[in-house]
């Protein structure tokens, strides 16, 4: 007996060391997201996926580092697939991500590069433009440490000038194959006569109009962000950053990062990354190739007063003044993607925003149907439900060259509801898209993409359950009842330098507050709202015709010119104003009915920012290190 205990202790000690190896030897480093911001690299990716060269799960981004190492080197396996402008952005790009291949990055005529390098007894470093990469003899611990700076001038011939400049660094570790971390801070600023208001508009205030180029009522697809307005014009500070825990079949880990979902060359309608980023828990799945889950729990910033929950401060001697607080907002949100063949791509899930005083456990459920949980602990008492949601997107290829793809939201739906004798609409969103590659010209895609949500899409009758984050739409930056055309020409002619003429059309129709109107014998409902036709009456329209062209120096450093032409208009409905319909606002809040040019004037102000009003020719220019 004695003899068989130890022989099954040696077996079972041989199994669990066999087991670690397994997982020690196939594990990949520095599962660290690759921020959205760098499109170089994710149009590159889009272009060999699209060529039928690369798989990659468009659906859910940002790729982590390691991911884009893998689609990099299963690029480099196959070649011959590719032109000659092609490889030689590989082997540009194959440089950034050398640490994720477990070596330095070496000097690569494709890409300019300057490495000075060192070795030590117990690790090799290198200085390579000019970012300082480690790695250690025995591989168990990188190390990528960058600086960031940039600087953005955009030059409107009616309205001045306006530059952006920004500075900060990053870090990234990886230790012992299991564990990442990684972290940066950017600090920004913008200044410029193009933000004095009483130089075209003399109506207006003599104060500096700030840095608003992008505030959560304005319709464009600029970043949001979090201001501090100053004489000068404005800044704001961005530290992202995360810890990662994983194996090769997944991860667990708390981040700040910007992060999108569905399928969109544009602007998704699903998480359009168009919010500040938040704080999150993360969860990702990748047992095989072809299923991926995701799961992640937020912190929403919900810039909602909670009236029961301040400070009490010192305001004077002898005097107490309330400071109140926001209120608590949160989002669950899950993602299921599955590739039963090689050119179809399905991903669909269900997300959440609620409003509790603390985090609810349920929630923390990665694979539930949030909405079932809801009623769970909302319908036994007759309170209103939070905010659910639920939405796919699906992706196919159905030659070499040719992207099909398409994004479903539901904010809410009945079946009822898709009769003709039943006026109301289902406030959803859908987007639909195309991106046609590499053929007859190789290195010239054609692309386009439409979207159109409904009345009441997004939005909730209780303010802070709205599908907001700081006040910004997680969705489509157009918000509801709204529609955007997008299409774009793109040509790479050379190694890291693309060339784009893109046109987009933004259309706002008649806005609408999510207010209840009561009817006798029934509990209190939208109908009166989302039972108007949508995209009846425009309000206001944007076309913007564009001019880029980037040149990616080296890796992360790229200098860009910009040519644009923007049309903005307001317009006033000539229908009468119904209840809930957003028509201005008097100094109290409370509503009130403009008409004429004063309504045309509101809606201008209230969906651009003066710099981009009217008619508009600008020029924009900059440099970027570490994007």
């Amino acid at each position: 007996m004695k003899g068989i205990r130890n022989n099954s202790r040696k077996l079972l000690g041989l199994i669990v060391l066999s087991i670690f190896s397994f997982q020690f030897s196939t594990s990949w480093a520095q599962r660290i997201p690759q921020a959205l911001e760098y499109t170089e690299i994710y149009d590159f990716l889009e272009e060999l996926t699209t060529d039928g060269v690369i798989y990659s799960n468009s659906a859910i981004r940002p790729y982590t580092r390691d991911a884009i190492a893998r689609m990099l080197q299963e690029a480099q396996s196959k070649d011959s697939l590719l032109n000659k402008r092609q490889k030689e952005d590989l082997q540009f790009y194959l440089q950034d991500y050398a640490l994720e291949l477990d070596t330095l990055p070496v000097y690569s005529s494709y890409g300019h590069r300057h490495v000075t390098q060192w070795i030590t007894k117990v690790s090799n470093l290198s200085l390579a433009d000019p970012s300082l990469h480690i790695l250690t003899k025995d591989k168990i611990f990188k190390m990528r440490v960058r600086p960031i700076l940039g600087m953005d001038i955009n030059y409107n011939v009616q309205k001045g000038m306006i530059t952006k400049r920004w500075y900060g660094a990053e870090i990234q570790m990886d230790i012992a194959r299991h564990l990442s971390i990684w972290g940066s801070i950017r600090d920004n600023s913008w200044k410029g006569t193009g933000y004095l208001k009483d130089k075209y508009y003399p109506s207006n205030t003599a104060k500096m109009y700030g840095a608003r180029l992008t505030q959560p009522g304005y319709l464009n697809n600029l970043p949001g962000v979090q201001y501090k307005e100053a004489e000068y014009g404005g800044d704001y500070s961005d530290a992202r950053g995360g810890i990662s825990l994983y194996m090769w079949w997944g991860s667990i880990g708390v981040q700040r990062e910007r992060i999108q979902w569905g399928d969109a060359q544009h602007a998704s309608n699903i998480l359009s990354a168009h919010n500040p980023a938040v704080p999150m828990v993360t969860l990702q799945l990748t047992p095989c190739k072809w299923f991926q889950f995701d799961y992640f729990h937020a912190w929403l910033p919900s810039n909602v007063i909670d009236s029961t929950y301040y400070y009490m401060e010192r305001e004077k001697e002898g005097e107490m003044q309330r400071e109140y607080r926001p209120y608590n907002k949160f989002m669950a949100a899950n993602m299921f993607t599955f590739m039963p063949v090689k050119y179809i791509q399905f991903s669909f899930g269900n997300s959440i925003v609620y409003a509790e005083r603390n985090v609810m456990a349920q929630y923390f459920i990665p694979i539930a149907f949030f909405k079932s949980l809801d009623h769970l602990f909302t319908k036994g008492v007759n309170s209103e439900n939070q905010n659910s949601q639920a939405f796919a997107t699906i992706t196919v290829r159905p030659t070499d060259h040719l992207r099909l793809y398409g994004s479903f939201f539901l904010d809410e739906f009945k079946l009822s509801r898709l009769k003709k004798s039943n006026k109301e609409n289902n406030p959803v969103s859908y987007l639909v898209g195309f991106n046609w590659s590499g053929w007859p010209v190789r290195g010239l895609s054609l692309r386009g993409e439409f979207m159109r949500s409904y009345i009441a899409c997004y939005t909730h009758s209780i303010r802070v359950l709205d599908y907001t984050s700081n006040s910004y739409q997680m969705g489509h930056y157009m918000g509801d009842n709204a529609q955007s055309i997008f299409v774009q020409l793109a040509y790479r002619p050379t190694r890291s330098l693309r060339l784009t003429l893109d046109f987009t059309q933004d259309t706002k129709y008649r806005a609408y507050d999510y207010v209840r109107a009561y009817i006798a014998g029934q509990r209190n409902t939208a109908t009166p709202i989302i039972a108007q036709k949508p995209f009846s009456e425009k309000i206001w329209r944007n076309n913007v015709l564009k001019f880029s062209a980037v040149y990616e120096v080296f890796n992360n450093c790229y200098a860009h010119v910009d040519l644009s032409f923007n049309s903005a208009k307001a317009y006033a409905p000539a229908s009468d104003r119904i209840l809930g319909e957003d028509r201005g606002w008097n100094a109290d809040g409370t509503s009130k009915e403009l008409a004429g040019a004063e309504l045309v004037n509101y809606y201008a102000n209230k969906y651009a920012p003066v710099y981009f009003q009217g008619t508009n020719f600008i020029v924009s220019c900059g440099l970027s290190f570490g994007f």
